[in-house]
């Protein structure tokens, strides 16, 4: 009896090291950082650099169950990190659904790893089989961090907060914005009643699809490609209505053209590439971007090597340039896609290497300003609702 005692402590033990490692271990291996040689800024890109308010449309660090006001061993954002970056805005992501083995070709929605990540981070049960649940817990965890730390991280509802916090760094104060954004309207669970759910969660964006198709319509990474359904024309009316921003990051190209007739407000899309850099699956073709750029949208430029193939910060620039020369300077942004399961060679701390990249690149001090930050908080100020 004695030794079946002592092994159920053991097993006991076991688990219980699992669930305090096991976050750490498994982020630690999916959101790397590769610096190899990292170009040290010269004075000019530097002296640019600590006059910037950056904004990045696309980061999934909620995901993780970190705590973000405290700076991580791990990982590519953390509100320090965000600091020393420059940072005024942080558009947090929430992932609730993710398929197995996912690819930039075609998945399903039959599968589901975020299942286990919840139980590994201890997630309330609420959210074991909800979807919408999981987005309302990832949205309280930064709601939590900006009640627990106001003068660091404030959240970002309507356009009156652009203002309080642009304010307030002018007056030097390095607070950061963050904005809740959804990876997929997956999370609405096909019920039209949750676009008002997520928006009183404090949702001010949402992704329409992720990997696979859902009820909204087809991913650019689906097994249908189809446009919006009729259910998805529902939802942009809705999102609308509520001052939520359609984000366009992963949507099939006839779900792009459908949103692009029918929206009336611009979208934006968060984290992408480009395929005259980078001729992939999951990148935009320069018809969608200049269409997206005619409705008066946002393409935010990702780092990681799927979007830009060459993932130096040479490489990202150069996609920056390039849709900077084929959309015009005031529809380019950044969106890195960081903590989003990528491999990046510089973190939210290290910006300085991307604006130098992007004067070496031949942009000009203004187009930095814009792309860096100024198109994303113009845009935050002029969509957002009243």
């Amino acid at each position: 009896m004695r030794w079946l005692l002592g092994l159920l402590v053991v097993m006991v033990a076991v688990v219980g090291v699992g669930f305090v490692t096991g976050p750490g271990l498994l982020e630690g291996s999916l959101n790397r950082v590769e610096r190899d040689a990292l170009p040290v800024p010269g004075d000019e890109a530097s002296a640019l650099h600590a006059t910037l308010d950056m904004v990045d449309l696309h980061a999934d660090t909620l995901l993780w169950g970190r705590d973000v006001l405290v700076r991580g061993e791990r990982g590519h954002v953390d509100v320090p990190r965000l600091v020393e970056g420059r940072y005024a805005v942080q558009v947090f992501s929430t992932v609730t659904k993710t398929p197995r083995g996912q690819n930039y070709d075609r998945n399903t929605g039959d599968t589901d790893s975020i299942t286990l990540l919840a139980l590994i981070n201890a997630w309330p049960s609420r959210t074991w089989n909800s979807l919408t649940e999981r987005a309302v817990f990832q949205a309280e965890r930064l709601q939590q961090a900006a009640r627990t730390s106001p003068g660091t991280i404030m959240l970002l509802l309507r356009k009156e907060d652009i203002r309080t916090l642009m304010k307030a760094r002018a007056g030097g104060s390095s607070i950061v914005g963050g904005l809740l954004s959804t990876e997929g309207a997956h999370a609405l669970e096909g019920r039209i009643e949750n676009v008002q759910r997520l928006r009183e969660a404090g949702y001010r964006m949402m992704g329409l699809t992720h990997f696979f198709d859902n009820e909204v319509g087809g991913s650019l990474h689906g097994v249908s490609k189809a446009g919006l359904s009729p259910f998805g024309f529902q939802v942009i009316r809705a999102m609308e209505e509520a001052g939520i921003i359609v984000d366009l990051a992963h949507a099939s190209e006839k779900m792009v053209s459908d949103v692009l007739q029918v929206a009336m407000k611009p979208p934006v899309v968060s984290h992408t590439g480009v395929r005259g850099t980078c001729n992939s699956a999951r990148n935009l073709s320069d018809d969608t971007m200049k269409a997206i750029a005619a409705k008066g949208g946002l393409i935010g430029i990702g780092y990681w090597k799927g979007a830009v193939c060459d993932d130096t910060p040479a490489g990202v620039a150069k996609a920056i340039r390039y849709a900077v020369d084929l959309v015009g300077e005031d529809h380019v942004a950044l969106g890195s896609d960081y903590d989003g399961s990528t491999t990046v060679t510089f973190d939210t701390s290290e910006s300085a290497v991307l604006v130098a990249a992007m004067l070496d690149a031949g942009l000009s001090a203004e187009q930095v300003r814009k792309v860096t930050g100024g198109n994303a908080l113009r845009f935050l100020e002029a969509n957002l609702p009243d």
